[in-house]
């Protein structure tokens, strides 16, 4: 098969102006249905409702992912660092542009409900039988497996799964420049450029050149605001909190034999746990905006309550709770029975540390999922340092943790009962 296009595409990109497809597999990997059906899966799930312009796709991230890969290998290609494996560029570049084929319809949420895992499918999509699998086939028998790997982060050469998977890789620094891009915010900007420049393979990992450190501390203190800013934005999290309690109210009558007057096949597979890749394909946010729709109109009228607030953006409000205690929160519970409403439903603690987002921490503390590969540093000497050792700045935000419990619910029953309501619950929720 021949790899390399007669003639190169571009596409028009708002952040990076230019992606560049010079491969075959790239180009047809891109115009398989699979990859296209990222198209309809947005890149921030539910942030749309808190920041209007947040509508950018998985699609066009994927292509920003491989565009910073394939920026990297082609800098250290025409360096000739010695290395950098060169025979490991295609199966990079498909890592990359492929890393999120597997993600459903508002993403995280929808993997909290359900158990489910994107890289997972992202695998399963490559593996099986698809038109991605094919376009892989055409390299090698092997390929498809290869590519998986690396997604799966067991590639033989770790510096292959550092591009798009590490603590600077290039899945982060798209997705930080995109999502504040289109949210309107400068938190997340940071020199892309200069950071490529002094990336450096090293030994079977990537390194960064001491000189470009401050570049770096740029780039964490960027995702540290995008961090608290953009991705655990309380309104972002009431819409994702409905959305969760929406998904579940459907699979609990589901599962207790309550008859929808409308459900896809794919939806039942997905509240069934029965689906194929097949089915998981066609899940995407039309599908399920519109069986929010239509449930809008069921009978349950706490399904009905649940998908009118999400889609008309009645969202929950919330309020900011010290430390609450079980006594307090079963009063609280109590209350809420005790005027109609629902706890199981509505009311929410959250505390914001179950994102998958994180900040910059360098090593794994006890009881902690491994963290991905630290940035290292690359000084005149050949030695190497992990950067908070070097960097004030970076050690000062290092594993920095804040945030408040806040306690979600809906304000408009507790204010249509408030005659009902105790002087202390009238005081939690400030509406005496």
């Amino acid at each position: 098969m021949k790899q390399q296009l007669t003639e190169e595409k571009v596409f028009k990109d708002p952040v990076h102006h230019y992606i560049y497809v010079q491969d075959q597999t790239i180009w047809d990997l891109i115009n398989t249905k699979e990859f296209q059906r990222l198209r309809r899966i947005r890149q921030l799930g539910t942030s749309y409702l808190t920041f209007h312009g947040a509508e950018h796709s998985r699609f066009s991230h994927s292509l920003g992912v491989y565009e910073i890969t394939r920026k990297i290998i082609s800098q250290f290609e025409r360096n000739g660092y010695p290395d950098w494996p060169a025979e490991e560029r295609l199966v990079s570049l498909c890592a990359a542009l492929l890393h999120d084929v597997g993600h459903g319809p508002f993403s995280h949420s929808l993997e909290e409900v359900f158990d489910t895992d994107h890289e997972e499918w992202t695998c399963k999509i490559i593996l099986e039988d698809t038109e991605i699998n094919q376009v892989l086939r055409n390299v090698s028998e092997q390929f498809p497996a290869q590519v998986a790997a690396v997604i799966q982060k067991n590639y033989p050469k770790p510096i292959v799964v550092s591009l798009i998977s590490s603590q600077m890789d290039a899945d982060r620094m798209d997705y930080l420049l995109r999502d504040a891009y289109f949210t309107g915010v400068n938190y997340g900007t940071f020199d892309l450029e200069r950071i490529l420049r002094v990336l450096r393979p090293y030994k079977g990992q990537i390194v960064v050149k001491e000189s470009g450190m401050h570049a770096v501390e740029h780039y964490l203190m960027s995702r540290y605001q995008m961090y608290w800013q953009i991705y655990f934005h309380p309104v972002t999290r009431s819409s994702e909190i409905i959305l969760r309690q929406i998904f579940r109210r459907a699979q609990e009558l589901y599962v207790g034999g309550y008859v929808f007057e409308w459900m896809p096949a794919s939806v039942k597979g997905l509240l069934h746990n029965t689906m194929t890749v097949k089915d998981y394909l066609k899940l995407d946010e039309a599908l399920v905006q519109t069986a929010f729709m239509q449930w809008a109109d069921e009978k349950d009228m706490l399904l009905s309550d649940l998908c009118d607030r999400f889609l008309n953006r009645r969202l929950y409000k919330y309020i900011t709770i010290d430390n609450p205690d079980e006594a307090q929160l079963n009063e609280i519970s109590d209350c809420f029975s005790s005027i109609g409403m629902e706890p199981e439903y509505h009311m929410e603690i959250d505390f914001p540390f179950d994102l998958p987002y994180d900040v910059y921490r360098p090593d794994k503390k006890e009881g902690e999922k491994q963290e991905k590969a630290p940035i290292l540093l690359l000084d005149g000497q050949d030695e190497v340092s992990e950067i908070s050792a070097k960097s004030d700045i970076v050690r000062s935000i290092t594993g920095l943790h804040q945030g408040e419990y806040h306690l979600y619910y809906p304000e408009e029953p507790l204010k249509k009962n408030i005659h009902l309501l105790s002087e202390k619950i009238k005081k939690i929720f400030k509406l005496n």
